[in-house]
């Protein structure tokens, strides 16, 4: 079998070398997130403060909604994601103050 091989295109793959900068990126901004949100839960868990605060959770959500709308990102989605990383946080915290 003679298989041609396609020329790669370049504007895709610059758009793709861009897409995997802004995914690393990302990936280490989400570390740093959680490295601090380790220090509160276990300062949370020293001090006997519950796991989750409901209501900055909520400011949050309405912040990040806002941001989200101003940097033309579905808002929607915006909260999602947050909720999903607001879900770990809680469930970190709550393995610390078992742990603590």
């Amino acid at each position: 079998m003679n298989e041609t091989v396609a020329t790669p295109d370049p504007v895709l793959a610059g758009y793709r070398a861009s897409i995997d900068n802004i995914d690393a990126a990302l990936i280490h901004i989400l570390a740093e997130r959680f490295r601090i949100t380790k220090a509160v839960g276990a300062y949370k868990a020293d001090k006997a403060l519950p796991a989750s605060d409901p209501g900055r959770e909520e400011r949050q959500i309405a912040r990040l909604r806002k941001l989200a709308e101003e940097a033309q990102l579905d808002p929607d989605f915006g909260e999602k994601f947050l909720r999903f990383i607001i879900d770990e946080v809680i469930r970190h915290h709550e393995q610390a103050k078992q742990a603590g």
